[in-house]
């Protein structure tokens, strides 16, 4: 090739030339390396769309400036365009597209195809013939499964080998939980009649099931067998016990429900299983989002790209509103052969199983962010970003809360290696300043954190963050000049474009600004502490400002001390309930007589006081 300058990438003569067609375009840079793959309902009108006048984030233009080529794939259909773009965004893992990374293999319920079927855990390649149910979200999914398909079928377990060398039965056979079939115990039709009502379980048609074997009950009482209609009867009834306890909605349910958890570009999908109506638990997945910051456009890579390959339920309850919903609706039930739903505004116990979806999936993310590993990786990354000689033992963080200069409170927050340290968080309650200076607030609550530790010996943090910009770390800086405090880097964090998580400017001391991106694993360190700062500065605030609303009033009438002020607040709720009550319904809290109850009624609206009397 030539050494000359290659052109720069005509996106809009390259749009204008296409069909309106649905397909698949890719985008690729100038050394070929594939940057994005996309599916479209109309070529043109899709590509187009990138290179107009219209806003685009930062991560859609930092991509579109890397376009050096594209290419397009005519596809017959737009459910066809999605399936080829899952395959594209498997095989080729583009740097711009969102990846559902997942190494591990999943369990299943493993029934052999041979002359005496047994039925087993499996995972790892189909190898075995026979039919294979799941996936399962766990081994433990898996395991109950299987215990309770000895306990109703009695089908076996063991390995080839030892069935074929056995002389008598097992122990398995003992306590009821297999047939026999090594030594002859069981007709093999029988035992293939319990391999196919097992089958009828595993696929979800218990209903069917129940049906078929009330009928041979009532067939084998007739015949007087009454033995085998107990056993009959005892099957059908553990079958109805466990559809009574499991069963969502009062139906066999075929059902998954998926909610997202988002912290920077740091994501968290938790799946939570149905099958038949029993609770098969959860798993918990962390898609590279390469920058993505919309929690919707994660979960919907994340359903095309993981029921690409794993059979979708009837029903799939989602935690919102997803791109493309219809499209990708219409291609799982073109893939199953049947309807698939997606639904996202649900009620009862499923929007009941979707609130659990959501709290267990923000408590994964927020476990994975806080592991050891991750945050080793986050810490290296901010020395590197800050220039620092070591890794930070200590990073403290700064933030002011207050309500239009209401109940000021300043935080400050304490990380080290292996993340928060709870026991020494502080809150400073600043005065003395005009209400609403945040910029005096904070230089007050530094001089008074770092005063302490002159003073005292106290440790020092190797990084200062400062919630805000240049204003506040101005503040922080003369605070610490002050108090000849050196060897402390001092960061402000200002706020991104539309206050956006991951577009932070990063403000130094000398007047530079980094701006390292959401995909920054610096940048994510210091999300998670200014964000830890601010909720401990929030609550601490709320607090006080609570606080001073509820008894300011009431210890300003006379004749009220702490005692009858918790009484009076305790009786009505608060004090909007206090505020509310009529003078009578004062008087009746005990410790309150008529003129005291005038006098409380009279403070809290504003009207003159009687005079006061005896208590």
């Amino acid at each position: 090739m030539s050494g000359s300058p290659q052109a720069e990438f005509d996106g809009k003569a390259f749009a204008a030339a296409l069909s309106t067609a649905p397909g698949v375009y890719r985008m690729y840079a100038a050394d070929d390396t594939l940057l994005y793959v996309g599916k479209a309902g109309a070529l043109r009108k899709r590509v187009t769309s990138y290179f107009n006048n219209s806003p685009k984030s930062p991560r859609i233009q930092s991509m579109l400036s890397q376009v050096a080529r594209m290419d397009v794939t005519v596809t017959r259909t737009e459910a066809e365009a999605l399936l080829l773009e899952n395959q594209l965004i498997k095989s080729l893992t583009p740097r711009y597209n969102v990846l559902l990374r997942d190494d591990k293999s999943y369990p299943y319920v493993l029934l052999t195809r041979e002359e005496w079927p047994r039925i087993a855990f499996h995972r790892g390649a189909r190898a075995v013939p026979g039919r294979y149910f799941g996936p399962y979200p766990s081994v433990t999914a898996v395991r109950e499964t299987l215990n309770l398909m000895q306990k109703l079928f009695r089908i076996r377990n063991c390995e080839d080998s030892v069935f074929r060398n056995r002389s008598r039965p097992c122990l398995q056979y003992q306590i009821g939980r297999c047939s026999g079939p090594c030594v002859g115990l069981v007709a093999e039709a029988d035992y293939a009649e319990s391999v196919r009502q097992a089958t009828l379980f595993l696929d979800g048609r218990s209903d069917e099931l129940t049906r078929e074997l009330g009928a041979a009950m009532e067939q084998a009482s007739a015949r007087l067998e009454f033995e085998q209609a107990a056993r009959l009867r005892d099957l059908v009834a553990s079958i109805r016990t466990l559809q009574a306890r499991q069963y969502v909605d009062g139906h066999a349910a075929d059902l998954d429900v998926l909610a997202c958890a988002m912290q920077g570009s740091q994501a968290c999908v938790l799946l939570l299983a149905f099958r038949d109506g029993r609770n098969l638990g959860t798993r918990t997945f962390f898609p590279k989002t390469n920058g993505e910051d919309s929690a919707a456009e994660v979960l919907g890579a994340f359903v095309s790209q993981y029921y690409a390959e794993q059979p979708a339920p009837q029903e799939i309850v989602l935690d919102r509103e997803i791109p493309d919903a219809e499209l990708i609706e219409h291609a799982l039930a073109a893939s199953a052969g049947r309807k698939v739903q997606l639904k996202w505004n649900v009620r009862s116990e499923r929007a009941g199983y979707l609130d659990l979806a959501r709290r267990n999936a923000e408590i994964a993310l927020a476990t994975e962010l806080t592991s050891r590993n991750a945050q080793t990786a986050r810490s290296e990354a901010l020395k590197d970003l800050l220039g620092l000689s070591e890794v930070a033992k200590r990073i403290e963080c700064f933030d002011i809360s207050h309500t239009m200069g209401e109940a000021t409170v300043a935080s400050c927050v304490v990380f080290d290696a292996n993340g928060a340290v709870r026991s020494q968080y502080r809150r400073y309650n600043i005065t003395g300043i005009t209400p609403g200076d945040d910029f005096a607030a904070m230089h007050q609550a530094i001089e008074r954190r770092f005063r302490r530790a002159v003073e005292e010996g106290g440790v020092l943090p190797d990084v200062l963050l400062i919630d805000g910009g240049a204003g506040q770390l101005a503040q922080a800086q003369a605070a610490l000049a002050d108090l000849g405090v050196a060897g402390v880097t001092l960061v402000g964090v200002a706020k991104g474009v539309e206050r956006r998580a991951g577009h932070e400017a990063l403000v130094l001391p000398d007047g530079r600004e980094l701006r390292p991106g959401a995909a920054s694993p610096a940048l994510q360190l210091i999300q998670q502490v200014r964000d830890e700062a601010h909720r401990f500065a929030i609550t601490g605030h709320r607090g006080k400002r609570q606080k001073a609303r509820m008894t300011s009033k009431l210890e300003d009438i006379p004749g009220i001390g702490p005692r009858r002020r918790a009484s009076l607040l305790k009786h009505f709720g608060g004090l909007a309930g206090l505020k509310a009550a009529g003078a009578d319904e004062i008087a009746r809290v005990e410790g309150v007589n008529a003129a005291l109850a005038e006098r409380i009624y009279a403070n809290l609206h504003g009207l003159p006081s009687p005079e006061a009397g005896a208590e």
